[in-house]
């Protein structure tokens, strides 16, 4: 089932490929979109409650189902608040009988929810019940106040329209764990809502920013948002650690890859030690769909420069440590001076990155119009200025 609702979650997003017969008699193909994503309410929207599926024997009725075009992509399985034996987990046990027994209303899905009614949880296909999370918010602007419904603030923040096909498109992601296995897995409400605001400043920094709507997407008031057109500065993601950090990037970098006015963008991915690189271009192999082309590493000073000598594209991975000149002294060659390269920073404020006397002077001497965010699992000290004067300020803050 996983493999055929990967499939479909790529049509979703690709459109299918299809034959038609040209008046010549000719044969040509196009692609025929499923969804439109730009303009939401040319979609068909249709919410089902009680929607009977007959399959194999079995007769279930799920609670909800949503169809965007007449594909069910969203089940939400409601329990009884006022029956102290039915909570959100008997309702997500009601979803793996679903898998079991009429696997077929599952083979488009692209959501799962869960919720007794005082609580809520939204999910994968292929997720345990621990990865069954909450969704906080509405806007992104900040945590909804814990007296208000979450059934409540997931159905606003997830399914308006907009946003719906914003997570379909760009925030779920299969994950190959070897041995056939599949994990789907989607953003959660931080990561989705941090991604948001990263493109806005991204095109912001990189003054490609022309009609962009700035959309926030913080949880903390009164800092300070972005900086000024064409700065290079799109600023600082601080996720704290074990948010799925690695992952957010991922999306980070998927969505800029697919926004017009970056231009089919080169996507550099640094660190600064080789087990941090290694770690991180597993997740973004494994991320290829996401991606829309397979990440490369590089292997040596030279092989970077081959990498960076490009007149468009690709997604690179390198050690700070490969941004040296030949000559001790020397300054580094221009590589490219593109302005829709995104230089992507993991663990941005360590020492490491010394953008005065280091190996990041050079890197910024080989892409001297590149725009930089830093990805953080800790917080920036106050006295910090360097990490600031290179990255800009936070954008976007989890610290729950």
């Amino acid at each position: 089932m996983e493999a055929r609702n990967r499939a479909a979650h790529r049509m979703l997003v690709d459109g299918v490929t299809v034959e038609y017969r040209r008046p010549d008699g000719s044969v040509a193909g196009a692609q025929v979109r499923v969804i439109d994503f730009e303009e939401p309410d040319n979609n068909d929207w249709l919410a089902v409650s009680q929607f009977t599926v007959v399959e194999d024997r079995h007769v279930r009725r799920p609670d909800v189902v949503l169809f965007v075009n007449g594909l069910p992509l969203a089940v939400i399985e409601l329990k009884n608040p006022a029956d102290e034996n039915a909570t959100i987990w008997t309702a997500w046990r009601q979803l793996q009988t679903y898998k079991a027994e009429i696997p077929s209303l599952l083979e488009h899905n692209a959501f799962l929810v869960v919720s007794d009614g005082l609580e809520v949880r939204i999910g994968m296909l292929t997720a345990g019940r621990e990865w069954f999370k909450p969704w906080r918010t509405i806007s992104g602007r900040a945590v909804e106040d814990e007296g208000r419904s979450q059934l409540e603030v997931l159905l606003k923040g997830v399914f308006e329209r907009r946003r719906f096909l914003e997570l379909l498109r760009d925030f779920v992601v299969f994950e190959d764990e070897g041995g056939g296995r599949l994990a789907k897995k989607m953003a959660g409400y931080h990561q989705f809502h941090a991604v948001r605001v990263a493109v806005a400043e991204t095109l912001r920094a990189a003054a490609l920013a022309e009609g962009v709507e700035d959309q926030r997407g913080r949880y903390e008031a009164g800092q300070q948002h972005g900086g000024e057109p064409g700065d290079r500065r799109i600023g600082v993601v601080w996720h704290t650690q074990g948010s799925g950090k690695s992952l957010t990037m991922a999306f980070y970098a998927g969505r800029i890859v697919r926004e017009p006015a970056m231009g089919n963008p080169t996507v550099v991915v640094l660190t600064d030690r080789n087990d941090l690189d290694d770690q991180l271009f597993g997740t973004f192999s494994r991320c290829q769909d996401l991606l829309r082309q397979p990440p490369v590493q590089a292997a040596s000073r030279a092989h970077l420069r081959e990498l960076l000598s490009v007149e468009s594209g690709g997604v690179v991975f390198t050690t700070i440590q490969k941004f040296l000149p030949d000559e001790k002294g020397d300054r580094h060659p221009v590589l490219s001076e593109r302005r829709n390269i995104v230089v992507i920073a993991d663990e941005a404020h360590r020492s490491q990155y010394d953008f005065i006397d280091g190996f990041a002077r050079h890197m910024r001497d080989a892409l001297p119009n590149a725009s930089f965010i830093g990805f953080t699992g800790t917080p920036l000290e106050k006295e910090d200025r360097n990490t600031r004067a290179v990255f800009g300020d936070y954008i976007s803050i989890y610290d729950i």
